[in-house]
């Protein structure tokens, strides 16, 4: 019988590589769409470039978290809680123009949602605590 930090350690070294050849594939890709867009003379516009990218980032984020072991799980949630409260600061900097425009209102939407997101991790993190909790 193999040792559980053993078989944790194996497949994260197995997330990892699939990870890596993601980060290949994209990068060929990117460069296949660099290539098509120069050699027709038309320059992919900000639009397609930014969903082929989200779209990308959706693939790679869905293959490496469902091959997550519930082991992991927690840790993974409270980096994603930490990364959520960086991405506030850039949100905020988005909304902060005087004038109304598009960044601006994307800028609000994005701390109104990452605020969810992390006060939700927050409620989280409290009921699983309180889970561990010695019962009196």
């Amino acid at each position: 019988m193999a040792d559980p930090q053993t078989e944790i350690a194996d497949q994260a070294h197995q997330v990892s590589s699939l990870a890596q050849q993601l980060s290949a594939q994209a990068d060929r890709l990117a460069n296949d769409v660099t290539s098509f867009s120069f050699a027709t003379g038309h320059n992919a516009d900000f639009l397609t470039m930014g969903l082929t990218i989200f779209v990308l980032a959706c693939f790679v984020g869905y293959y490496v978290v469902w091959r997550v072991t519930p082991a992991l799980h927690s840790p993974l949630m409270a980096i994603t809680n930490a990364i959520s409260s960086v991405i506030i600061v850039g949100a905020l900097i988005a909304a902060g123009p005087a004038e109304t425009s598009f960044s601006k209102i994307v800028g609000f939407l994005g701390v109104v949602l990452v605020s969810i997101n992390i006060f939700g991790g927050f409620i989280v993190t409290r009921r699983m605590l309180h889970m561990f909790k010695k019962k009196s």
